[in-house]
Protein backbone atom coordinates (compact mmCIF):
# COMPACT_ATOMS: atom_id res chain seq x y z
CA UNK A 1 0.00 0.00 0.00
CA UNK A 2 1.38 3.37 -0.67
CA UNK A 3 1.61 6.27 1.77
CA UNK A 4 -1.08 8.00 -0.29
CA UNK A 5 -3.26 5.98 1.63
CA UNK A 6 -1.73 6.96 4.83
CA UNK A 7 -2.27 10.46 3.76
CA UNK A 8 -5.58 10.39 2.23
CA UNK A 9 -6.97 8.77 5.70
CA UNK A 10 -5.33 11.71 7.94
CA UNK A 11 -6.62 14.08 5.57
CA UNK A 12 -9.73 12.64 5.71
CA UNK A 13 -10.07 12.54 9.54
CA UNK A 14 -8.58 16.22 9.70
CA UNK A 15 -11.69 17.75 7.52
CA UNK A 16 -14.14 15.93 9.86
CA UNK A 17 -12.82 18.67 11.91
CA UNK A 18 -13.83 21.22 10.05
CA UNK A 19 -16.81 23.71 10.36
CA UNK A 20 -19.36 22.29 8.01
CA UNK A 21 -19.20 22.86 4.40
CA UNK A 22 -15.31 24.80 5.21
CA UNK A 23 -13.45 23.37 2.26
CA UNK A 24 -9.56 23.67 2.52
CA UNK A 25 -6.86 24.08 -0.17
CA UNK A 26 -4.75 21.40 -0.78
CA UNK A 27 -1.41 23.34 -0.06
CA UNK A 28 -3.08 23.97 3.54
CA UNK A 29 -3.55 20.08 4.05
CA UNK A 30 -0.40 19.26 2.94
CA UNK A 31 1.21 22.16 4.74
CA UNK A 32 -0.27 20.26 8.26
CA UNK A 33 1.98 17.13 7.83
CA UNK A 34 4.81 19.29 5.68
CA UNK A 35 3.81 16.78 2.44
CA UNK A 36 4.60 17.83 -1.53
CA UNK A 37 1.43 19.59 -2.20
CA UNK A 38 1.23 18.37 -5.74
CA UNK A 39 1.43 14.70 -4.82
CA UNK A 40 -1.13 15.31 -1.69
CA UNK A 41 -3.56 16.75 -4.50
CA UNK A 42 -3.32 14.05 -6.66
CA UNK A 43 -5.08 11.88 -3.92
CA UNK A 44 -7.36 14.35 -2.91
CA UNK A 45 -8.55 14.62 -6.38
CA UNK A 46 -8.66 10.95 -6.19
CA UNK A 47 -11.31 10.87 -3.01
CA UNK A 48 -13.28 13.44 -5.07
CA UNK A 49 -13.24 11.34 -8.21
CA UNK A 50 -14.76 8.21 -5.48
CA UNK A 51 -17.17 10.78 -4.42
CA UNK A 52 -15.39 10.63 -0.56
CA UNK A 53 -14.74 14.82 -0.95
CA UNK A 54 -15.50 17.73 -3.05
CA UNK A 55 -13.68 20.22 -4.96
CA UNK A 56 -14.54 23.82 -5.29
CA UNK A 57 -12.23 26.34 -6.98
CA UNK A 58 -11.71 29.44 -6.62
CA UNK A 59 -10.29 31.77 -3.59
CA UNK A 60 -12.53 30.23 -0.76
CA UNK A 61 -12.12 26.75 -2.85
CA UNK A 62 -10.19 23.25 -1.74
CA UNK A 63 -11.71 20.45 -0.55
CA UNK A 64 -14.60 18.92 1.74
CA UNK A 65 -16.06 15.78 2.92
CA UNK A 66 -18.80 15.35 0.04
CA UNK A 67 -20.68 12.91 2.63
CA UNK A 68 -20.80 12.04 6.36
CA UNK A 69 -17.66 10.40 7.93
CA UNK A 70 -20.25 7.33 9.25
CA UNK A 71 -20.52 6.61 5.38
CA UNK A 72 -16.92 6.74 4.62
CA UNK A 73 -15.10 3.52 5.17
CA UNK A 74 -11.51 2.80 5.43
CA UNK A 75 -11.98 0.37 2.41
CA UNK A 76 -13.60 3.75 0.17
CA UNK A 77 -10.58 5.16 1.12
CA UNK A 78 -7.88 2.64 0.17
CA UNK A 79 -10.03 1.66 -3.03
CA UNK A 80 -9.76 5.66 -4.30
CA UNK A 81 -6.35 5.62 -3.58
CA UNK A 82 -4.92 2.36 -4.32
CA UNK A 83 -7.93 0.84 -6.78
CA UNK A 84 -10.15 -1.80 -6.24
CA UNK A 85 -7.69 -4.58 -7.64
CA UNK A 86 -6.67 -7.75 -4.73
CA UNK A 87 -3.22 -7.14 -3.43
CA UNK A 88 -2.23 -10.80 -4.58
CA UNK A 89 -2.54 -11.52 -8.22
CA UNK A 90 -2.30 -15.46 -8.67
CA UNK A 91 -0.42 -15.91 -11.93
CA UNK A 92 -0.69 -19.29 -12.27
CA UNK A 93 2.84 -20.18 -12.03
CA UNK A 94 1.70 -24.22 -11.45
CA UNK A 95 0.82 -24.31 -14.88
CA UNK A 96 4.40 -24.27 -15.94
CA UNK A 97 5.32 -27.09 -13.43
CA UNK A 98 6.28 -30.09 -13.35
CA UNK A 99 2.87 -32.07 -13.91
CA UNK A 100 0.66 -29.08 -14.50
CA UNK A 101 -2.85 -29.49 -15.92
CA UNK A 102 -2.92 -27.04 -19.29
CA UNK A 103 -7.00 -27.35 -18.02
CA UNK A 104 -6.67 -26.58 -14.48
CA UNK A 105 -7.47 -23.03 -12.93
CA UNK A 106 -4.62 -22.53 -10.96
CA UNK A 107 -6.78 -19.63 -9.48
CA UNK A 108 -9.08 -21.87 -7.64
CA UNK A 109 -7.53 -24.98 -6.22
CA UNK A 110 -3.96 -23.81 -5.50
CA UNK A 111 -3.71 -23.68 -1.90
CA UNK A 112 -1.58 -20.76 -1.59
CA UNK A 113 -4.09 -18.85 -4.21
CA UNK A 114 -6.89 -19.90 -1.66
CA UNK A 115 -4.85 -18.55 1.51
CA UNK A 116 -4.13 -15.36 -0.20
CA UNK A 117 -7.48 -14.47 -0.95
CA UNK A 118 -8.69 -15.20 2.43
CA UNK A 119 -6.85 -13.10 3.98
CA UNK A 120 -7.78 -10.75 1.22
CA UNK A 121 -11.24 -10.82 2.36
CA UNK A 122 -10.00 -10.28 5.96
CA UNK A 123 -8.28 -7.40 5.09
CA UNK A 124 -10.99 -5.83 2.86
CA UNK A 125 -13.78 -7.26 5.72
CA UNK A 126 -12.29 -5.34 8.41
CA UNK A 127 -11.38 -1.80 6.74
CA UNK A 128 -15.32 -2.04 5.25
CA UNK A 129 -16.59 -2.25 9.19
CA UNK A 130 -14.58 0.75 10.26
CA UNK A 131 -15.57 4.66 9.23
CA UNK A 132 -13.79 7.78 9.28
CA UNK A 133 -16.48 8.26 12.03
CA UNK A 134 -14.62 5.22 13.92
CA UNK A 135 -11.20 7.04 13.64
CA UNK A 136 -12.75 10.41 14.88
CA UNK A 137 -14.58 9.00 17.81
CA UNK A 138 -10.99 7.41 19.18
CA UNK A 139 -9.16 10.08 18.41
CA UNK A 140 -11.60 12.09 20.00
CA UNK A 141 -11.59 10.01 23.00
CA UNK A 142 -7.62 8.91 23.39
CA UNK A 143 -6.66 12.74 22.33
CA UNK A 144 -9.09 14.69 23.21
CA UNK A 145 -7.18 17.92 22.29
CA UNK A 146 -6.70 17.00 18.67
CA UNK A 147 -9.89 18.17 17.63
CA UNK A 148 -9.48 22.24 18.58
CA UNK A 149 -5.80 21.76 18.10
CA UNK A 150 -6.58 20.79 14.52
CA UNK A 151 -9.03 23.51 14.08
CA UNK A 152 -6.75 25.88 15.35
CA UNK A 153 -4.24 25.16 13.22
CA UNK A 154 -6.31 25.22 10.21
CA UNK A 155 -7.96 28.66 11.10
CA UNK A 156 -4.52 30.29 11.84
CA UNK A 157 -2.41 28.71 8.58
CA UNK A 158 -1.86 31.17 6.03
CA UNK A 159 -3.48 31.03 2.30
Amino acid sequence: MNEGVEWALHSCLNLTWMDPGRAVPAARLAAFYDLPAAYLNKQLQALARAGILTSTSGPRGGFRLARRPEEITLLDVVVAIEGAEDAFRCEQILKKGPGADPEADYRKICLISQSMRQAELAYRKELASRTIADLKADVERLYPATPGATRAWFANARP
